[in-house]
């Protein structure tokens, strides 16, 4: 038989104190949370328990089940917008959309063989449309 690990309960508690502490922004309509902290804690949430499961620590694994679900029923029922699932689809096109920005001005670009990267390309544009 595998001897529980105390270490275990202790990361049980922190879950079902999570737990308590997200269940009033659930009960409350009017509450908004935005995807980018709601929908990074679910994910989070998601690893810790997965993370935990291959450690044996099932009891830990249990509470970040729980606090992923209530981050999730948050990010559904409780951002900003639409309610549901196309929150978190929202979130996660939009957050593809700034990386692929992010990564098109950090890229340089060729430009009639001279090299300008996007943001010389912007500043140089803004310059001279003054």
């Amino acid at each position: 038989m595998m001897e529980m690990m105390w270490q275990d309960l202790v990361f049980l508690a922190g879950s079902i104190l999570s737990i308590v502490f997200l269940a009033p922004t659930i009960k409350d309509a009017s509450a908004r949370v935005p995807l980018g902290s709601s929908v990074p804690s679910m994910t989070i949430g998601g690893i810790y328990a997965f993370t935990y499961g291959t450690m044996g620590m099932t009891f830990s694994a249990a509470g970040s089940i729980g606090v992923a679900v209530m981050w999730s029923l948050i990010a559904c029922y409780r951002a900003p917008g639409e309610q549901g699932m196309a929150n978190v689809l929202r979130f996660a096109t939009d957050l593809g959309r700034q990386t692929r920005d992010i990564v098109q001005i950090a890229l340089p670009t060729t430009d009639g063989g001279h090299e300008q990267s996007q943001t010389e390309h912007q500043s140089s544009y803004h310059q001279s449309a003054d």
